[in-house]
């Protein structure tokens, strides 16, 4: 489930980086700094594809190391650089900015990676994994815009037009996955709450906890209720609904695994009275009585019934939650892999 979350941490350093020469030196000044935008830029799209395409962040840990790597060079590069005419702002924004790169791969992305460790556990410990993501995102996006308004300010200054060119093919790309991130994230909450839910109902079935499940299908039909609110405000990703489409019906499912879970009560119920009587009937031996018979008989058509109904809903049950499940994962794969540039 949690193959797709992930986070394109990386914004373009620049917004453009093809450059109608003016003054030259001031463009190879610029040069210097987009040569390492691109290696990062390219390394960290690379990263971020490959977390979005079925890789968890502990398979491609080697990876995000050596992205690591890429941007220690880039700083010690843009570091070495000389002020331009006594203006330092553009480089030291630039370097600010790949210090945020550097301190989000190296410390809030490893506390992401120990946060997946747990996030399935609890609907608060998937939410805790969600929001650091999404603020070691903004961290770069807030460094990311500061470098933008300097790069304005240098251009201006120093008379050069900034041209749109080939890099902000990348950069669109890289633009593109976070808003896939973005919109993906808020529908996976909902529909994980929901599943997260639903595992705690199946447990208390095969514990045969009359209370819990009470407790818990109740709280099922809760939030697949206000999940399924949710979604109608949700609208389509560039024309796609289908991961709202494959989350409502998975919501669909649990709502009425969780109106059927009354049958289930209902047989525990039987069961354990028929139990009761059978035990009790053993017990009495010769001395039983024809109204103790009369109530086991009973007792033991009651239970033969709700027998055949509870086989036939946990049979409905299992084939809808594999319907649910699988369209469910089926369309999350789809959706990556359409919008999720490679």
């Amino acid at each position: 489930m949690l193959k797709h979350i992930v986070s394109c941490l990386f914004a373009c350093l620049f917004a453009t980086t093809s450059i109608a020469q003016t003054l030259e030196t001031a463009v190879q000044y610029l040069e210097v700094m987009a040569a390492k935008k691109r290696e990062i830029s390219e390394s960290s799209m690379s990263y971020s594809s490959a977390v979005a395409h079925n890789k968890s962040g502990r398979k491609i840990d080697k990876r995000r190391r050596e992205l690591m790597q890429s941007v220690q060079n880039a700083i010690s590069t843009i570091k070495a650089l000389p002020d331009w005419k006594g203006d330092v702002a553009l480089r030291d924004s630039t370097v600010s900015y790949l210090n945020a790169n550097y301190h989000v791969l190296n410390e809030d992305y490893a506390k992401i990676i120990d946060l997946e460790e747990v996030a399935e556990q609890s609907y608060d410990a998937m939410e805790a994994y969600i929001n650091a993501q999404e603020l070691a995102n903004e961290k770069i996006n807030q460094a990311q815009d500061r470098v933008q308004e300097q790069l304005k300010v240098f251009a201006k200054n120093n008379k050069i037009n900034l041209i749109e060119g080939k890099e902000t093919e990348l950069d669109k790309k890289i633009a593109q996955t976070n808003k896939v991130n973005k919109y993906y994230r808020e529908i996976f909450l909902i529909h994980f709450k929901a599943n997260n839910q639903e595992k705690y109902l199946v447990e208390a079935g095969n514990k045969k906890d009359l209370n819990a499940i009470e407790q818990n299908r109740n709280a099922l039909e809760k939030y697949s209720a206000e999940g399924l609110a949710k979604l109608t405000k949700i609208k389509p990703f560039n024309g796609d609904n289908s991961v709202v489409d494959a989350c409502r019906k998975a919501l669909l499912f649990y709502q009425k695994e969780a109106k059927d879970g009354a049958i289930a009560q209902e047989f525990y119920t039987k069961q354990e009275n028929f139990e009761k009587l059978k035990n009790a009937m053993e017990a009495k031996g010769e001395n039983r009585t024809k109204a103790d018979v009369d109530a086991f008989n009973k007792s033991m058509n009651e239970f033969n019934a709700v027998v055949t109904k509870y086989n036939a809903s946990i049979n409905n049950t299992n084939k809808l939650r594999n319907e649910a499940t699988n369209g469910w994962n089926s369309a999350v794969d789809k959706f990556f892999d359409k919008h999720i540039p490679k």
